[in-house]
């Protein structure tokens, strides 16, 4: 019984040693220069910024993010967005960036707001990319974050699904994200891949997620780069002034004829802006 009880206790020990080894998120350097942190939208690996990356390298040092759970990444403990959130304020003290611009996707661009609101010292520009403060808001009437919860219906049948499935499932979404099949597949490829859990129970995390009070305190150079697809210029003017109201003063540009990956769909024009904020 003892020799029992010593192999539980070596195998909890050694189960929580690895545990601590998994980080929030993984972060890889290219080129030198003042530093652009990248963050990828979700489910999203930073590979997913390739084409920025090479355009970009030449002038910066970008520091491109993957979350835990998403590219391969090993999942971490729920609840997965405040641990990541963490991890990146600290891996930008640790590794001393400042006068960093942060060029955020979807829940990235949320994340970099948040950043901004906490590190002004540090950061010196947001290029927000179809991102909201509070994508929840957007989907629940009478939005309450503390009425959201892991054990729900949906959530239940999202994990159920078998591969085949959830794979069709992604399929449909991945349409809505991309005006390119080829953007498309690779969308639905990076769902698919990721660890099933993180998919459900981080988005249940995004949901909840709300920074609109954090806006008031931003007192940098705001761009959101917002695309025209499916709602048209009028509705998406409509959703990002609401949502936006707390923030003092921003730059919103639409791309005509974009989804939701802005920069696949309208690559030239999201390089311009890039180029045009980044004053390269």
């Amino acid at each position: 019984m003892k020799h029992v009880l010593l192999f539980c206790g070596l195998f909890l020990g050694l189960s929580i040693s690895a545990q601590n080894t998994i980080k929030p998120i993984a972060v890889e350097v290219y080129g030198s220069g003042d530093p652009v942190l990248l963050i990828p939208g979700f489910t999203v690996p930073g590979s997913g910024w390739e084409e920025v990356i090479a355009y970009l390298e030449p002038h910066f040092e970008c520091h491109v993010v993957t979350l835990a759970g998403f590219g391969g990444l090993p999942a971490i403990e729920f609840p997965w967005l405040p641990k990541v959130n963490e991890a990146l304020q600290e891996y930008i003290q640790v590794h001393n960036l400042t006068n960093l611009s942060l060029i955020g996707h979807s829940l990235g661009g949320t994340l970099a707001l948040d950043l901004a609101a906490r590190m002004p010292d540090r950061i010196s520009q947001v290029i927000s990319v179809d991102a909201l403060p509070a994508t929840g808001a957007l989907y629940f009437p009478n939005f309450d974050p503390d009425a959201l919860g892991y054990d729900s219906p949906y959530n239940n049948q999202q994990l159920a699904l078998d591969a085949t499935a959830f794979e069709a499932m992604a399929a449909q979404m991945a349409q809505g994200m991309s005006l390119k099949p080829e953007a498309q597949q690779r969308i639905k490829n990076w769902i698919v891949e990721a660890d099933r859990k993180t998919y459900v129970y981080g988005y249940t995390d995004y949901l909840k997620f709300d920074v609109r009070e954090s806006l008031k305190t931003i007192r940098i150079p705001v761009t959101i780069l917002a695309a025209d697809t499916p709602y048209g210029e009028a509705g998406v003017r409509q959703t990002y002034t609401t949502q936006y109201a707390n923030l003092a003063d921003y730059e919103l540009v639409i791309a005509t004829d974009a989804a939701h990956f802005v920069m696949y769909d309208q690559p030239e024009w999201f390089k311009t802006q890039l180029q045009r904020q980044l004053d390269f």
